[in-house]
């Protein structure tokens, strides 16, 4: 832990939690990072392994860095805990993070003015901000207690909602809650295939899926990310198979929003994931290097893919709310018949999405 964080009454709560784990004062950052980097067997997975208390240098909450020439959501990054304890072959924070420890920025003051500032800077614009980007939302939430503070805080506010996306189970600390419908908690989810084969430490398909209902019973709105897609044989079989097992499960009239996105990945990746799991057959793909120098499926496997996926999910409910993650205007318009055009496009559409579905609980 960050010596500077001694007084900070959430770095004591983190540390009374983790009692009689070890805990040491770190004098040297960027030195105990090279060392694990330089001589650690597999350093992403050891430092998975330590929990680091730190400051964070600049500011806590951001945009989310898009991709250029793609149309993006215009979601704001919340930075509470960077890496996390689950191992998913294909994560791209394994190549992202310079710092290989799991991370927590203890901060929460910080983080609420930054919040504060961003909505009240622009109260008729309507924000959407999310803690999942750079580590799993809810694997560590219970030792962090983040949402207990952050759920209660958007609940009074009225221009911004927070999106807790996570690939964990456990969710008895959110139910009692005063969310007031500010809140969206959201899975990432993969047929049950490579969950068990790529996904490693995350909760099973079926545990995912009884967590989101209970969350649904509790009244929160939830979120879906079908991301990333992957292309195998016998996919269309196992994702409708996995699209049928989410609506026995829960109500898709509660449901916010649903995510679509194709694997992508920067060429690093594939060199290091092959390198700490042999097995993956996620990178077998017919994959070409994009525009922004990710590599992804060639398109019309990708626009098959989507329309594939959203004639499944909305013979459910055709009014459900799908949009495509990282995607260009064509392809939008190849898999709906239109485009949103730009970030500012969809922004619109996904602010409407949420008033009327705020208005439908009123």
């Amino acid at each position: 832990m960050d010596p500077a964080l001694e007084e900070n009454p959430v770095a004591g709560t983190i540390l009374r939690q983790l009692s009689p784990v070890p805990a040491y004062h770190i004098v040297d950052r960027d030195a105990l990072i090279h060392e694990l980097n330089s001589y650690g067997d597999d350093p992403r997975y050891e430092g998975k392994q330590i929990l680091l208390i730190d400051r964070y240098a600049g500011q806590l909450v951001k945009d989310c860095p898009g991709t250029k020439g793609h149309i993006c959501c215009g979601y704001k990054v919340i930075n509470v805990v960077t890496n996390c304890p689950m191992d998913c072959s294909y994560c791209i924070l394994q190549v992202y993070l310079n710092n290989p420890f799991v991370t927590v920025y203890p901060e929460f003051d910080k983080i609420f003015g930054e919040i504060e500032e961003i909505m009240n800077e622009k109260s008729h614009h309507f924000f959407r901000f999310g803690t999942g980007e750079l580590g799993d939302s809810l694997v560590l939430d219970q030792i962090t207690g983040f949402s207990r503070e952050a759920v209660p805080f958007f609940a009074g506010k009225h221009n911004g909602i927070l999106e807790l996306k996570t690939k964990a189970a456990d969710v008895d600390h959110l139910l009692s809650l005063d969310h007031r419908g500010k809140t969206v908690v959201s899975w990432s989810l993969n047929p049950a295939k490579l969950v068990q084969e790529e996904e490693f430490h995350t909760a099973s398909l079926h545990e995912r899926m009884q967590a989101a209902r209970r969350c649904q019973n509790a009244g929160y709105f939830l979120g879906f990310h079908f991301d990333p897609l992957v292309c195998y044989p016998g996919w269309q079989e196992d994702y409708r198979e996995l699209v049928d097992l989410l609506f026995q499960h829960v109500d898709p009239r509660g449901i916010l929003w649903i995510s679509l996105g194709g694997l992508r990945f920067p060429p690093s990746l594939k060199k290091t994931a092959h390198e700490r799991f042999p097995k993956t057959k996620v990178f077998s793909g017919e994959l070409v290097p994009g525009d922004d120098g990710k590599f992804r499926y060639l398109k019309p496997i990708r626009v098959e893919m989507y329309r594939k996926m959203l004639s499944w999910l909305r013979e459910y409910d055709p009014n459900l709310f799908v949009y495509l993650c990282m995607e260009r205007g064509d392809v939008w318009q190849a898999v709906y018949g239109t485009s949103p055009k730009h970030t500012a496009g969809l922004n619109r559409r996904f602010e409407q999405r949420i008033i009327d579905a705020w208005r439908s609980r009123t």
